[in-house]
C-alpha cells in the first residue's frame, strides 16, 4: 500500500511538472503569434489559453491516447515478466521526469520544442533499456523524424499563399479599409471554419461525441457562418482614424485583423488543450491504473483530478515561464503584425486539419514554427532572422534524443531507489 502511495504521489508530482513543460513552451507556441502581433497582450494571452486551454484539457481530453504514445512501444513484452507491472511504472515516472526536465531547459532558452517529442524520446529511451530495444517500434519513430520536414513545410507553404492574398486583395489595394471590410469576413469565415473541425477531429472524440465526418464539415460550416457574420458586424463599425493612419498607414485594416486573431487565438487554444494534454497525463494515467490495479494494461475510469491537474500545469506553466517561447515564435523569426499572424495560425490550424484527415503524425509546435517562416518569406528572406530559426532547427533534432538519455538516466535511478 506504502509503495501505491508513493508511484501515484511522485507521477502526480511528475504529471504537473510535465504539464508546466507543455504551458511554458507548447502553449506559449499557440498565443505567440496574438501576442507578437500586438493582438493580445501577455495579460489577456495568458487569461485566454487559462479558459480555452483549461476547458480543452478537462472537456476534451478525457480518452487519453494510448498511454505509450501512438503506439511507439510494444508493453505486451512486460507482461508476462515477474517484474513488469513495477518496470512500466518506473519507466512512466522516467518519462515524465525527462520529458519535463528538457521542456524546462527549452523553454529556459527561448526554444520551442514539440512536447509530443519530448515524451516520446523519453519513452524510447526508457523502453530501449528497460524492455529491449525489440520493443520499440522504430518504424513509427522513423515517420515522426520525417514529421519535421513534412508539417513546417506543408504550413509554411500555406502561411505564404494566405499572407500573399492578404497583400493582394487588401494591403496593395488603393483602399485597403474597404478592401479589408469586403475580405475580412471570407477569412473569418475560412478561420473558424478550419478551428471549428480542428477542435471537432481532435477534440470530441475524446468526450465520447463521436461525429461522422460529413456531419463535421455540415457543423463547421454551420458555425463559421455564424461567426463570420458576426465578425462582419463589428468590422462594419471601424472607422479609420486620419492621424493614426498618418503614423502608420494600416493601422485601422490591422485593427480589422485583430479582432479575428482573438477568435484564432481561442479556438487553437482548445484545440491544443485538448489534444496536448495526453502528453503529460497519459503516462500519468498508465502508473494510477498499474498502481491501483496490479496489471498492465487494465482498462479504468480516468479521475477527473488527473484532468484537472494536467490543465493547470499548463496555465501555470504558461503564466511562469511562457514569455520565453513567446519571445522567440512572436517577436524574434520576423516582425509579425495581426495580418500577418493571421495568416500564420489559419496556415497552422489548416496544417492540423490536413494531418487530421491523412494521419500524418504532426507537431502543433513544428507547425506554427513553418507558418510563421512562411509568412516571412512573403516578404522576403531578408525579414527572417536565419540565426533564430537555426537554433529552432538543432534543439529539434536535439529534442528525442535529449528526451531518452534523461528518461535512462531516471529509469535506473528509480529501479535503484523506489520499493
Amino acid at each position: 500500500m506504502d509503495a501505491q502511495l508513493v508511484y501515484i504521489g511522485l507521477a502526480a508530482a511528475f504529471g504537473l511538472f510535465m504539464a508546466w513543460g507543455i504551458g511554458a513552451n507548447d502553449v506559449a507556441n499557440a498565443m505567440a503569434t496574438s501576442v507578437g502581433s500586438k493582438a493580445l497582450t501577455i495579460k489577456q494571452a495568458i487569461l485566454v489559453a487559462a479558459i480555452f486551454e483549461f476547458a480543452g484539457a478537462v472537456l476534451a481530453g478525457g480518452e487519453v491516447t494510448s498511454t505509450i504514445r501512438k503506439g511507439i512501444v510494444d508493453a505486451d513484452l512486460l507482461i508476462g515478466m515477474e517484474d513488469g507491472p513495477r518496470l512500466l511504472i518506473y519507466g512512466m515516472l522516467a518519462a515524465l521526469l525527462a520529458a519535463g526536465t528538457w521542456l524546462l531547459i527549452a523553454s529556459r532558452n527561448g526554444w520551442p520544442v514539440s512536447t509530443t517529442h519530448s515524451i516520446v524520446g523519453a519513452i524510447v529511451g526508457f523502453a530501449a533499456v528497460g524492455i529491449g530495444v525489440d520493443a520499440v517500434q522504430w518504424g513509427k519513430v522513423g515517420t515522426i523524424v520525417m514529421s519535421w520536414v513534412v508539417s513546417p513545410l506543408t504550413a509554411g507553404f500555406i502561411a505564404y499563399l494566405i499572407y500573399r492574398s492578404v497583400q493582394k486583395l487588401i494591403l496593395s489595394q488603393d483602399d485597403p479599409l474597404a478592401k479589408a471590410k469586403r475580405y475580412v469576413p471570407v477569412y473569418i469565415f475560412l478561420a473558424a471554419f478550419t478551428i471549428t473541425l480542428v477542435t471537432i477531429l481532435k477534440g470530441l472524440s475524446h468526450v465520447g461525441l463521436t461525429i461522422s465526418l460529413r456531419d463535421s464539415y455540415i457543423l463547421a460550416i454551420a458555425l463559421a457562418a455564424a461567426i463570420a457574420l458576426l465578425g462582419s458586424y463589428f468590422i462594419s463599425r471601424i472607422e479609420a482614424d486620419p492621424k493614426a493612419e498618418k503614423k502608420q498607414h494600416f493601422v485601422t485594416v490591422e485593427r480589422v485583423f485583430g479582432i479575428l486573431m482573438v477568435v484564432t487565438a481561442c479556438g487553437m487554444a482548445f484545440a491544443h488543450g485538448s489534444n496536448d494534454v495526453a502528453n503529460a497525463i497519459g503516462p500519468l494515467a498508465a502508473v494510477v491504473s498499474i498502481a491501483t490495479s496490479g496489471e498492465i494494461g487494465a482498462k479504468s475510469a480516468l479521475p477527473i483530478w488527473v484532468l484537472a491537474l494536467g490543465g493547470g500545469g499548463i496555465v501555470v506553466g504558461l503564466a511562469t515561464f511562457g514569455r520565453h517561447v513567446i519571445a522567440t515564435v512572436g517577436k524574434k523569426i520576423t516582425q509579425l503584425t495581426p495580418s500577418r499572424g493571421f495568416a500564420a495560425e489559419l496556415a497552422a490550424a489548416t496544417t492540423i486539419v490536413i494531418a487530421s484527415g491523412t494521419g500524418m503524425p504532426i507537431s502543433t509546435t513544428h507547425t506554427l514554427v513553418g507558418a510563421v517562416l512562411g509568412v516571412g518569406m512573403a516578404r522576403g528572406i531578408e525579414a527572417i532572422d536565419l540565426r533564430v530559426v537555426a537554433r529552432i532547427l538543432v534543439s529539434w533534432v536535439v529534442t528525442i534524443p535529449a528526451g531518452a538519455f534523461l528518461a535512462i538516466i531516471f529509469f535506473f535511478l528509480f529501479k535503484t531507489v523506489l520499493p
